[in-house]
């Protein structure tokens, strides 16, 4: 089993992250859809804080496959 649990985490939080943050943009200036949060863009923030997390799995991921390379048989 070579298959590091970080990568398909890391991509499954950075892709759904990067569309929350593309719908974010252009929904920015909908003060109606963000009337009921404050007038708070919750999906830019949370799209930055999910591609944050996905990208920071992912260089983790890459770290360990580069320390502990897998032994051949």
């Amino acid at each position: 089993m070579g298959l590091d649990i970080r990568w398909p985490i890391g991509l499954m939080f950075s892709l759904i992250g990067v569309m929350l943050v593309v719908y974010g943009l252009i929904t920015g200036s909908n003060a109606e859809l963000y009337h009921r949060s404050l007038d708070i863009n919750v999906n830019l923030l949370w799209g930055m804080l999910l591609t944050v997390f996905g990208v920071a799995m992912l260089i983790l991921a890459w770290r360990g496959a580069r320390v502990n390379p897998v032994p051949q048989q």
